[in-house]
């Protein structure tokens, strides 16, 4: 599929076959092509946590989770963590195959880019998150897949359920299967004249 088909086909599906199930191959294909999204300092930071337990599933949907029907019914459901300290954690190793000079210069900023900075840490963890998942639900489009990301659930119970690191920070959830209702009619997007400026508001 052409990206920009991808971008306008892409739509938040709420009803999911819940008999379907994805391949090992389809689903590595599909997180080999997430983990090509940007990072600053090409850091990585997103941990995918795969809900698979269909008991773990159900705790979450209806103790935590507002009863939405995709945290059961979709063929995969990745809640998207980050690791916030990922750049004092060995950093030499998002460089490897740099050229030595590159990397050398990439590394040595890294520290001094974050130290002290806890805001920053965390947004840069988030911002990770969120190019991520629409790096994964429009990979998904193209394999014929439908998808729709969630934050209506308890973030605290959930980072429980799946013992969250301490050092690490929660973002939402995406369901990926096969749609079996149409979205609701999208409701319209603002105007570009009121979304974008020429250099000042």
């Amino acid at each position: 599929m052409d990206t920009i088909d991808a971008i306008y086909a892409r739509r938040s599906v709420k009803h999911f076959d819940p008999n379907h199930q994805m391949s090992e191959e389809e689903e590595r294909r599909l997180f080999e092509a997430t983990i090509q999204s940007p990072t600053s300092f090409n850091i990585q930071h997103w941990r995918f946590i795969v809900i698979r337990d269909p008991a773990l599933r159900e705790t979450i949907r209806k103790d935590y989770g507002n009863d939405q029907a995709q945290m059961t019914d979709a063929s995969l459901l990745v809640l998207f963590t980050a690791d916030v300290k990922a750049w004092q954690k060995d950093p030499q190793r998002y460089w490897v195959n740099a050229p030595e000079e590159i990397a050398e210069l990439l590394v040595n900023w890294i520290a001094p880019f974050h130290e002290g900075r806890e805001a920053l840490q965390r947004d840069e963890a988030q911002r990770s998150i969120g190019l991520a998942m629409q790096t994964m639900m429009l990979a998904a489009q193209d394999m014929g897949y439908q998808s729709c990301p969630m934050i209506g659930f308890d973030i605290d119970k959930v980072a429980e359920l799946i013992h969250l690191p301490e050092d690490h920070v929660i973002g939402p959830m995406v369901a990926i299967g096969k749609g079996t209702k149409e979205a609701w009619p999208k409701p319209g997007q603002l105007s570009l004249t009121e979304l974008v400026k020429d250099n000042r508001f």
